[in-house]
């Protein structure tokens, strides 16, 4: 039969195209690294909401660039930050923890997607079983590891998007796991509002 014939050099054209977009993927991933570093200079509070808040669309542009950020290993205090200077401790909170969440399941899923079972993080040397405690643990870790600021955002994201932690564990205990910080976050931010001057 031709169709079955033909089915493994369709198949493997198919790997082929899934590779190679996971790969333009990545390469568009680090050059945004590189360009957040590069820049990093103009990712201050002050700055963010000077950019956005004159904007009727300033909250769809915060969510967009907050997801960005999350992406690119651009510390969450500056954008919960500029969300309380952009829109004051109640909105700020809002849509700081909106998109702080819109972050961390973009960051999740992009590296569910880069990796697709190319690497088995769990037989890694010395790290192997820390990934496995967090998959058996469930969303009470993922809080925990959340409320301890001992890892970056980011960094945290594309770990946890790596294991076969599911996906409903993840989003809450993240969403528990960040309320503190982003609460601290954004209200620093709303107190620069009432100073003569920004620092930052």
């Amino acid at each position: 039969d031709m169709t079955e014939e033909g089915l493994p050099a369709r198949n493997a054209a198919l790997e082929r195209l899934q590779l190679a977009g996971r790969a333009l993927a990545l390469a568009a991933l680090l050059a945004g690294i590189v360009l957040a570093w590069l820049h990093r200079d103009a990712l201050s509070p002050s700055a963010i909401e000077a950019a956005l808040s004159h904007s009727r669309a300033a909250p769809v542009l915060f969510l967009a660039g907050h997801v960005a950020a999350s992406l690119l290993f651009i510390p969450r205090a500056l954008v919960a930050a500029a969300a309380g200077l952009m829109f004051g401790l109640g909105w700020g909170l809002v849509w700081a923890t909106l998109g702080g969440m819109l972050g961390s399941v973009a960051g999740f899923l992009v590296a569910r997607y880069l990796n697709s079972g190319f690497i088995d993080i769990e037989s890694l040397p010395r790290f192997g079983a820390y990934f496995q405690r967090a998959e058996r643990g469930g969303w009470p870790v993922v809080a925990l590891i959340r409320v301890l600021p001992l890892l970056n955002h980011t960094l945290v994201n594309y770990a946890f998007g790596l294991t076969k932690l599911r996906f409903g564990d993840y989003l809450l205990g993240s969403f528990l796991g960040q309320i503190p910080s982003t609460v601290a976050f954004v209200e620093f931010g709303a107190c620069l509002l009432l100073l003569p001057f920004w620092p930052l």
